[in-house]
């Protein structure tokens, strides 16, 4: 494990978080790419270097886990401003689409280039990562992790930045000591119980029966916590998730008021933002699209309630349900609504939304951090075991 970075990195449908090292760094990068077929133009290069290098992320990929090997991305915000960007799809398995693992590189390679801690010959950076990450339920279930880790393990991936602010002309050539795949329901439930260091935080916690409704882009997983476990006969996944509302609301804002919103991430700041929600400009008045919003958002919310009630009824000794996942802080009171007006469950929600929807690199960080310590141990223990061997 020598010299070896930890990347805890939640590849989500709206955007892709990552945190790295001590905790030292972290990026949050939306998940949208764009295929480039040759290099950008770029107007005043002089002033590239002074650009923030997430604002435009243009890479080639090479990488045999890679369907389409050695293309050209634009990534993140870059490719939003592109014409034929792209977001996951609904019904797309997230192991199994390579913009997953564009978006997974990218990050890692943005975190080799802004710190001094690995060898760099020529512009070229060799960097060593111990990767913890995740994949919804539905997926682990159907034992797509194991062909996900296995793509990653063993070869080199690498990213070349091409017309990128600070870092053109460098390449990373990524390495994965391990990779750990975790089930996004489990890693939820460790989040809620367990400090970085493995302590336990939530004594009350730890031995209730709990739902674990996460609501992403595409898919949802409800979670069934007893006994400190997670039952993986019980928990369920479901392929609905907010991407395809994202998607309507979008397209009724632009056929209503001929309004183009970049991506599905401008959608969610129009019905999360603090001041003005659910309003956009048109010609330069304040309009209000709540109507279209609320329609749609109020359709999904019955869909992902109509879950809770026959999971919860499937697991009658339930106590409580936490809502988690960027789709949770849009769906928040639409749910909580229907809830008060139907069944009362007891069920809760995260009030500070970058807890909510950090909470799986969170989870990831804490268990890869986990597994680091125990391996370090017993690497120590066999050394000191091997020292006493020759002394005797």
């Amino acid at each position: 494990m020598t010299n070896s970075r930890i990347a805890a990195i939640d590849v989500g449908n709206d955007s892709l978080k990552g945190i790295f090292g001590k905790m030292d760094a972290e990026v949050n990068i939306p998940n949208v790419i764009a295929r480039d077929i040759e290099d950008r133009p770029i107007i005043g290069i002089e002033e590239l270097d002074t650009q923030d290098p997430l604002d435009g992320i243009h890479i080639r990929v090479h990488s045999p886990a890679l369907k389409d090997n050695n293309a050209i991305y634009r990534v993140g915000n870059l490719a939003t401003k592109s014409n034929n960007s792209t977001e996951l799809d609904p019904g797309s398995s997230k192991s199994e689409e390579d913009q997953t693992l564009v978006m997974l590189f990218a990050s890692i390679a943005l975190d080799a280039a802004r710190n001094d801690l690995f060898k760099k010959n020529n512009n070229v950076i060799e960097a060593n990562y111990t990767l913890g990450t995740g994949l919804p339920l539905r997926e682990v279930k159907e034992g797509k992790d194991v062909g996900y880790r296995s793509r990653l393990l063993g070869s080199v991936h690498q990213v070349e930045f091409l017309v990128t602010p600070r870092y053109q002309g460098i390449k990373v050539n990524i390495k994965f000591d391990e990779v750990k795949v975790y089930p996004e329901g489990f890693a939820a439930f460790i989040n809620l119980v367990m400090d970085n260091n493995s302590n336990i935080i939530n004594k009350d916690l730890i031995d209730k029966r709990i739902l674990i409704q996460d609501i992403g882009g595409l898919s949802t997983d409800i979670a069934v916590i007893k006994d400190r476990k997670v039952d993986d006969d019980k928990a369920q996944g479901f392929n609905l998730g907010v991407s395809e509302s994202l998607e309507l609301i979008r397209e009724e804002i632009r056929s209503r008021h001929g309004i183009e919103l970049d991506s599905r991430r401008d959608v969610v700041e129009i019905i999360t933002k603090k001041n003005d929600r659910n309003h956009i400009m048109v010609k330069g008045s304040r309009t209000s699209v709540h109507d279209i919003v609320d329609r749609i958002m109020l359709e999904l919310a019955k869909k992902q309630y109509r879950h809770l009630r026959n999971m919860w009824q499937k697991n009658s000794q339930t106590e409580i349900c936490y809502f988690i996942g960027g789709g949770s802080s849009v769906l928040k009171e639409y749910i909580k609504t229907l809830n008060n007006n139907l069944d009362g469950y007891n069920i809760d929600f995260f009030e500070d939304e970058k807890e909510s929807i950090w909470m799986m690199a969170n989870a990831y960080y804490k268990l890869i951090g986990d597994f680091t310590r125990k391996n370090e141990k017993q690497q120590q223990a066999q050394k000191d075991e091997q020292k006493l061997a020759k002394t005797k």
